[in-house]
């Protein structure tokens, strides 16, 4: 079957022609790039001539054009935009391409090659970037298996196949669970303390399934961001036990039995690669180096974090006169926010219009930082109705890149925010970089305004962080384009550029009324400018409950995890043991929809989160020392760190572009834990 992926997209920038792309499309591409890539590595692994650079690792990056094409669509799809018939296909080919990557990764033909570059990169004056994609690419493969014996092969791939159906099954679980948990409210009196906006969008999604009323839709989060507004308490239960009940239903979709298969697996074959646990095989090509490392930051700051979080329930619970239960939190939070700091969240929205933010924060930052002008191309098409497409040229009108940005929450997209390329910025291949924004705002009713809380203000400018460094990044080889770095640093540049959103030339730019165009007035700036560290015992404990949750289940043995067979009472004995189970805060995501660590890649990674904010923090004082939103300092971290993507040791460029190494000390007095 001719197929859109069988050439290079002849569209701008290499934009993948989604209108032309069908179902039909994906298998049949999907079988004819492995079967291409099979013999392009099969040619390396047996050229007669001896290991260079060029005929081993450069032909290697060289290799799966056909396969990267249609793989960046279809997951693109998968995750965003999918239906049954593209879960049911994703199940079909997860455990076949995972099968693929471990025949390429595990051919010793070819890990001898790579290691006789390595063993002599020295003698044949190999630097810079092509000697990290020799050294990269030699750690991957040893970590993946590629020193075992035949039978320690043929155990790890049976292994990674099942465990690719496994995680497949789990977001697919989590989607279905969330779509069914939905709370369907009939009774309008029970939404007071709701906008217009937010009514509007409930009584949308409400729509599109056929219902009458409203419909809240859940986040992936634990929680929902409208509990903030919601005055009926017995509605704000109804959402937080719905979130909280996700994927351990005892129905189809329960993830509970999936769960303890993954974690059961992920120790057998740690202790098949000869590593104690999952976690130190994960940590051993991260910058954090081991588990133990984790640990010792994680642990430094649950006493004080968890202390915090009581504290502040004591004082809501007498902010609101009883005492305060999970649901309660961001209700009373914001009637004390009210109180100190004039800071209403509801007050604030009519200023946070969705498209003024894009333009007038977000983009307005990045082009005073970076000189990035953005441009939208109505001609130009995403996978759905609702992608925006911008062209991104530098101040020299010389083309950057595609952004993409995916706003709007519906069924078929899953939970919670990200970035990802859909072209890999390379020099190798010439290509420029198509980057892709999702978020899951609720979607008004047609001609209505898209107003957002501060919290989705602040994940557009997080989300748009991952984004310039795939816009930015110029290297050589497409594995090191952008966020391919190690994963605990990949955070780190989103990180930074959330600090923006509350920058007082940014934020006077895009906080104005959408319908008069008045600047929110100075008393909720005030406000909210004032109470930054506001309710960060809440945030760190909840973060921290989740990564120490990542960290329990993937720092036990085999013999451990095969004993463990009761979910919720592991999750609950782990948070106690590590001093992080408060009452009324949850972790940030509970087992059965922690997608980050059983499905999304931050398996025993989700601490990065806090090892990178080490960085960002001290890099947001570096920012304030230099000017703040100055074009000569946003020259500096471009060119140092968000240009290099992961072409260089991610700590070493932090530490010349900051002349030291990072200091601990900026993260604990933003998170009030000094």
């Amino acid at each position: 079957m001719t197929t859109p992926f069988d050439a290079p997209s002849t569209l701008p920038y290499a934009l993948p022609p989604f209108e032309e792309v069908r179902l039909e499309h994906h298998r049949p591409a999907f079988d004819a790039g492995m079967a291409e890539q099979r013999a392009e590595v099969e040619a390396i692994a047996t050229n007669p001539d001896a290991p260079t650079l060029e005929n081993t690792l450069v032909a290697l990056e060289r290799s799966g054009q056909l396969l990267a094409r249609v793989s960046a669509v279809f997951f693109t799809l998968s995750s965003a935009d999918s239906s049954p018939e593209l879960h049911d296909l994703e199940a079909e080919v997860s455990p076949l391409l995972a099968a693929h990557r471990d025949a390429i990764t595990l051919d010793s033909r070819l890990y001898d090659r790579v290691r006789a570059v390595l063993d002599g990169a020295e003698a044949a004056g190999l630097e810079g970037e092509d000697l990290r994609l020799v050294q990269r690419t030699a750690t991957e493969m040893t970590l993946a298996g590629a020193g075992l014996d035949d039978a320690g092969k043929e155990r790890l791939t049976a292994m990674n196949q099942e465990l690719s159906t496994l995680t497949t099954t789990f977001e697919r679980n989590l989607l279905e669970d969330t779509n069914d948990l939905a709370v369907h409210v009939t009774d309008e009196a029970s939404l007071i303390g709701l906008d217009d906006g937010a009514k509007s969008a409930a009584a949308g999604a409400a729509a599109d399934r056929g219902l009458d009323g409203w419909l809240i839709t859940l986040p992936l989060y634990t929680g929902h961001p409208w509990l903030a507004s919601l005055a009926d308490r017995d509605l704000r239960e109804r959402v937080m036990r719905a979130s909280l009940s996700r994927g351990r239903q005892g129905n189809a979709h329960d993830n509970r039995d999936v769960l303890l298969r993954i974690v059961r697996l992920r120790a057998e074959r740690a202790e098949l690669l000869g590593f104690p646990n999952h976690a130190a095989v994960v940590t051993a090509d991260e910058t954090a180096g081991t588990p133990e490392a984790v640990d010792g930051l994680l642990s430094s700051l649950v006493g004080a974090a968890a202390a915090n979080a009581d504290d502040e329930r004591a004082v809501r619970s007498r902010t609101v006169g009883f005492d305060v239960e999970a649901w309660d939190w961001a209700y009373a939070t914001e009637i004390l926010r009210g109180e100190q700091f004039a800071a209403d969240s509801t007050a604030m929205r009519p200023y946070l219009e969705a498209d003024r933010v894009l333009r007038d924060g977000v983009f307005f930052a990045a082009t005073a930082l970076y000189g990035l002008k953005f441009a939208e191309r109505p001609d130009l098409h995403g996978y759905n109705a609702d992608v925006r497409v911008f062209e991104v040229t530098d101040e020299d009108d010389a083309p950057v890149g595609l952004y993409l940005l995916d706003l709007y929450t519906r069924d078929g997209k899953r939970g919670g925010a990200w970035m990802h390329p859909v072209v890999e910025q390379s020099a190798l291949f010439g290509t420029l970089p198509v980057v892709v924004n999702n978020l899951n705002v609720a979607k008004p009713a047609a001609g209505s305004p898209t107003l957002l809380i501060q919290d989705e203000v602040e994940t557009l400018f997080h989300e748009f962080g991952h984004a310039l460094h795939g816009l930015i990044a110029r290297t050589t080889y497409p594995r090191f384009s952008g966020t391919n770095v190690e994963r605990d640093f990949v955070e780190f540049p989103s990180q930074v550029n959330e600090m923006w959103v509350s920058w007082p030339e940014v934020l006077a730019n895009y906080a104005k009324h959408h319908e008069t165009g008045e600047s929110m007035p100075p008393e909720l700036v005030l406000g909210l400018s004032d109470s930054a560290g506001f309710n960060e015992g809440f945030s760190t404990t909840e973060y921290l409950a989740a990564a120490l949750l990542d960290q329990a289940w993937h720092r036990l043995s085999a013999a451990e995890a095969a004993a463990v067979t009761d979910v919720e009472a592991f999750e609950r004995q782990a948070l106690a043991d590590a001093g992080i189970d408060v009452a009324a805060v949850p972790p940030r995501y509970s087992s059965t929809y922690f997608a980050h660590t059983f499905s999304g890649g931050y398996d025993a990674g989700y601490y990065g989160y806090i090892w990178s904010e080490v960085l960002d923090a001290d890099t947001v004082e570096w920012f304030r020392d230099h000017g703040g939103l100055d074009r000569a300092a946003g020259r500096r971290f471009a060119t140092m760190l968000l240009g290099v993507g992961g072409s260089k040791d991610p700590i070493e460029a932090f530490r010349e572009f900051r002349g030291r190494d990072a200091e601990v000390g900026p993260l604990l007095r933003r998170r009030g834990l000094e």
